[in-house]
This record gives C-alpha cells, sequence and structure tokens, in this order.
C-alpha cells in the first residue's frame, strides 16, 4: 500500500539548513535562493527549529535584518521519525499548518525532511512512473 511505505524512502536526505546564529538577512536570502519557505534550524546536526517565511515577516522587528533567526524561528516543532509512515505526514499536511516535517531520529539528528510535494510526487510516479510534466512540454 503506498501509504505504508517509510518516510525515510522519499524524503530529501540532505536538507538546506540555517544554523540559529545567522541573521535574518542572511536566512531570507537563503529562502529567495533555494525557493523555499520554510527551512529546519540546525546547531551541530541537532534540530533546534524551524523557521518560514511567515516568521520572518511577522517576528522580525522593524527591518531588524541583523536580528539572529533563534529569535524568529519556531521551537515547537512536530517532527517525523524515518521509520514513520508517508501516510502519517500526509495526516499532518491534511491539516493544513505544516508544509515541510524535519526528519529525525531518536537522538533528535536532522536526517531529511518530507514535504507535501514529496507525498504528491510519490503517490503520482506510483501511479503513473513517466508523467508529462507542464516545464517538460513548454521547454521542450
Amino acid at each position: 500500500m503506498l501509504l505504508n511505505e517509510q518516510v525515510r524512502h522519499i524524503m530529501t536526505n540532505d536538507p538546506v539548513v540555517v544554523s540559529p546564529e545567522q541573521s535574518v538577512a542572511e536566512v531570507n536570502n537563503v529562502m529567495i535562493q533555494n525557493g523555499l519557505t520554510q527551512l529546519p534550524v540546525v546547531k551541530d546536526n541537532i534540530l533546534v527549529g524551524m523557521v518560514t517565511t511567515h516568521d520572518l515577516w511577522k517576528k522580525s522587528k522593524n527591518d531588524r535584518s541583523s536580528q539572529a533567526i533563534s529569535e524568529v524561528m519556531n521551537t515547537k516543532i512536530i517532527k517525523i521519525a524515518p521509520k514513520d509512515r508517508v501516510r502519517t505526514a500526509a495526516e499532518l499536511f491534511m491539516d493544513k499548518r505544516f508544509k515541510t516535517l524535519p526528519v529525525v531520529n531518536l537522538n533528535n539528528e536532522l536526517k531529511g525532511v518530507i514535504t507535501a510535494f514529496d507525498v504528491m510526487r510519490y503517490t503520482l510516479q506510483l501511479e503513473n512512473p513517466k508523467p508529462i510534466l507542464y516545464a517538460d512540454v513548454i521547454s521542450a
């Protein structure tokens, strides 16, 4: 059954991360350069928070771009384990509060991330291993 697959099989193993010491401006640039809206905040490979574009917009004080990301990141994080099922991730995404879930081991070490897009891509590729993608059609 497709939703019984383990998260570790479809997660991004080497996600873009930031450190808690980085500035709001630096993290904003990382997000823009990578086209991301949510990033894990990691110190010594341990997940310490998540930061979103909403956090940058709402919590950073009056254009204080030098403010450390540790001051605006979320520390109450919903996490998932590598052996958890894709179904669990899908249920969390259906809650509509999450778009990216950090995948951590028992020591809270970041092993990857899984996104709602990862679940959609996995499901589509099981149904149709060679989908015709819009980007492929318009660039041909």
